[in-house]
This record gives C-alpha cells, sequence and structure tokens, in this order.
C-alpha cells in the first residue's frame, strides 16, 4: 500500500545527488497575484495546485507522498519542520492504470510538487487539442512499478526459515525457474539472490540466538 508519510520514492526513479539540487524559488513565479500575496509558490499552495491538477485530469486515488508529516486528510502539512529530503511523488490512478510522477531536482518541496503540476497540465493539454493517445503514449512512461518481492516471497517461506528450508525451496523453484527448464535468465537471477540474502538473513539469526 502506498504510503503518504514518509516518502516512498517509486522504484526506478533515480534521485537527484544534493549537489545538483537546485535553488528554484525564483522560477516558479505564480502568473497571477496581487500586492498583498507574494509571487513565490507556498507550500500550501503548490500542493493544492497539484491536487487540482490531478482532479482536472480526472485521476483517482491520488496519493502525495513526502517527508511532510500529513494532515487529517492525508495530505503533507505546511509549516512543519523541513525534513532533509524534500522529494516528493505523486501516485494515482488513470484510466485503470496505477501511474506514479516523482521529483526531487530542488531544494524545496513546492517547487518540487511545482515541477508535477506543470508537468501534468502540459499532458493535459494534449488531450484539450485532441490528442487523446498522445497524452496516453506520453503517460505510458508513468505506469507505476509493482514493488520488489522480498527474499522470502521469491522462495515462498518465512522470513524465520531455515537455512535448509532456504536450500529446499530454492531446489524446488530452480527445476522451473532455470533457462534450461523453460524459465529465464531474469526468473534464476531473481531466484539466486533471494537465496542469498535468505541465508544471509539465516545466518545472522543464528548467530544473534547463539550469543
Amino acid at each position: 500500500m502506498t504510503q503518504a508519510f514518509p516518502l516512498q520514492w517509486p522504484d526506478g526513479w533515480p534521485r537527484t545527488p544534493t549537489e545538483q539540487k537546485q535553488d528554484s524559488k525564483y522560477r516558479f513565479k505564480k502568473q497571477r497575484w496581487n500586492s498583498s500575496q507574494s509571487p513565490y509558490w507556498t507550500f500550501a499552495e503548490a500542493r493544492d495546485a497539484l491536487i487540482d491538477e490531478l482532479d482536472r485530469m480526472g485521476a483517482r486515488s491520488a496519493v502525495l507522498s513526502s517527508n511532510y508529516e500529513t494532515r487529517l486528510d492525508g495530505l503533507p502539512r505546511a509549516g512543519g519542520p523541513i525534513p532533509d529530503d524534500t522529494g516528493v511523488a505523486v501516485y494515482f490512478d488513470l484510466g485503470g492504470r496505477p501511474m506514479v510522477m516523482a521529483c526531487d531536482r530542488h531544494i524545496r518541496a513546492e517547487e518540487n510538487m511545482r515541477s508535477i503540476a506543470l508537468a501534468l497540465e502540459a499532458m493535459r493539454q494534449l488531450e484539450r487539442h485532441g490528442g487523446g493517445v498522445m497524452m496516453e503514449k506520453a503517460f505510458s512512461g508513468f505506469v507505476a512499478l509493482p514493488a520488489p518481492k522480498a527474499w522470502h516471497q521469491v522462495l515462498g517461506v518465512s522470513p524465520a526459515a531455515s537455512r535448509d528450508e532456504i536450500e529446499r525451496a530454492f531446489r524446488i523453484l530452480a527445476k522451473t525457474a532455470h533457462p534450461d527448464a523453460g524459465g529465464s535468465n531474469t526468473a534464476m537471477a531473481e531466484l539466486n539472490d533471494a537465496r542469498r540474502q535468505g541465508l544471509e538473513a539465516a545466518g545472522a539469526s543464528k548467530e544473534g540466538d547463539a550469543r
């Protein structure tokens, strides 16, 4: 289940190194503001504008994930402590498909949220001008990848399985996962990695019991 807090960064999305993050406060100016307002986006304004953009697109089940503690409605709370990691990710359903967009390029969460909102707005323009197919193609790159399975899920054993249980499960599954038996290199690599992690976990557990 996708969590709003703390930040659940999507699998397959690279992170921006700290030294490469940009101070973009002056880049993201509001198009309209009056003399009593700041021309720059606040956290709350950027958050609400992003949610509004998702609503306009017809997105459902949106979850805005960040390292900001959430309000009762599940949205990140403005005015709290600023975390070290100000990246944001938004998960949503569009046309029955799980989607995700994320940004940590900017040093402030408000600019990261604004960046995602502008990307959504640009894609919505494609549909507005008769390019529904183009919008669908554009969004194909944002389909949320399933979270990788834990080693014990791959092997079908308990997280507290013994070394013998792990080896037994590995041998059984390898009979069908191996490329020579109709499996694939990817499936065998996943199985080998699960066996390695499982044996390491079992070894650590055994050492802990001995102490």
